[in-house]
């Protein structure tokens, strides 16, 4: 038993339902279309002897060409199925018309999750105390790393790259040389003049040298040289290592089983190292030249005066540590520098963030350990 659409030529599209029990099998054939009408499938289904088929098939080895005519007709036999909840077998369906079903057909909506509630004070607290936890151990870890390739470097076992070392000398030798000139100046400047308006009122601004030669060579001249190459170089390595890291240049180190820490940190870490202390050291010197210009302009005091005031109230242990501490600072500036390059993540925005975290952290290290290095100095009344 079946039925069957109006009398069609054989080149139109045609759609015979043959029933075999509660199942329906459509035969397409023909050439489907828009140009031409063709029955909807309800009504197709209506005449035909099976009132409630359990499911629908396809054959279509007679079918010809097609468009989205075609679609229409089956995709209607969908929607009926789905509405009457029978099932729709596309095995007979070419695989073409199969896959275009499947993009056609609606996609549910998807239900969201409830947001779960905000977590009280004390959560915040403790997820905060957790965050911290986890970013000391990784900085320690990250510490351990570099203190062992540098042991393996001091005992042979590790060949560092010599020309990235000497990059960062230079870098941080005569190309940090303007900007170091510039602030060590003004700072030198800034403390005489502050020194000259305040020690005036007392009638001792011959003690303005004092001031001058313990600020620089003890605390600033270290202090805004290590902030310095910290917003200049401590970015740098950042964003060098980050690149880097984005563009998997490190995941081909690792292959290839060659430690980064060996090859990219360890160079510049030793660079800083090095060039910290005399960078200082000249910083020391251009501060205290502009200190004793200012002395020399507003207090009329002679060079002769300045320098012998300066020898009277300054030590060398007051030097000797403003080098100390600038050796520690190179240290600092180059482990926050790599350390938050080899963290960066894989978006586009990662290398900035970065850059902005290692000069963050950065300085506030190197004020964190200035503070130290003082307070263990004054301990010892160095």
């Amino acid at each position: 038993m079946h039925a069957r659409t109006a009398p069609a030529a054989p080149d139109r599209a045609a759609a015979d339902l043959h029933s075999h029990g509660d199942r329906i099998v459509a035969v397409l054939s023909g050439t489907w279309q828009l140009e031409e009408t063709t029955s909807r499938f309800d009504r197709l289904l209506a005449s035909s002897s099976s009132a409630s088929p359990r499911s629908i098939a396809f054959e279509t080895a007679a079918l010809g060409p097609w468009d989205s005519s075609l679609l229409i007709f089956l995709r209607q036999g969908q929607s009926y199925c789905e509405a009457n909840d029978v099932a729709f077998d596309t095995t007979g369906l070419p695989a073409r018309i199969t896959a275009l079903l499947a993009l056609a057909t609606p996609v549910p909506e998807r239900v969201l999750e409830t947001e779960a509630p905000a977590p009280s004070r004390v959560a915040q607290l403790g997820l905060a105390g957790l965050a911290a936890w986890d970013s000391a151990s990784s900085a320690l870890a990250f510490l351990g790393e570099v203190a062992d390739s540098l042991l393996r470097l001091l005992t042979g076992q590790v060949r560092m790259q010599w020309r990235t070392f000497w990059v960062v000398v230079q870098s941080n030798g005569s190309g940090a040389l303007p900007i170091v000139t510039l602030i060590a100046l003004l700072v030198g400047v800034i403390i005489a003049f502050l020194g000259a308006v305040v020690l005036q009122r007392f009638g001792a601004g011959y003690y303005v040298s004092y001031l001058v030669g313990y600020g620089m060579l003890r605390e600033m001249g270290a202090l805004m040289t290590g902030i310095i190459i910290a917003g200049r170089t401590g970015a740098g390595f950042a964003a060098e290592l980050g690149s880097m890291k984005v563009t998997e240049e490190l995941d081909a180190y690792s292959t290839l089983g060659i430690s980064p820490v060996d090859q990219l940190v360890l160079p510049r870490v030793l660079g800083l190292f090095v060039m910290m202390p005399l960078l200082v050291v000249y910083a020391d010197l251009v501060g205290i030249l502009g200190g004793m210009g200012v002395a020399i302009a507003l207090i009329d005091l002679t060079p002769t005066q300045f320098i012998g005031g300066l020898l009277s109230a300054v030590s060398l242990s007051d030097a000797l540590l403003g080098v100390f501490k600038a050796t520690i600072f190179g240290l600092i500036i180059g482990f926050a520098g790599c350390m938050q390059g080899l963290r960066t993540g894989s978006d586009a925005s990662a290398v900035g963030r970065s850059a902005t975290s290692a000069v963050v952290l950065g300085i506030t290290l190197i004020i964190l350990a200035n503070a130290i290095v003082d307070w263990l100095a004054a301990l010892w009344l160095i």
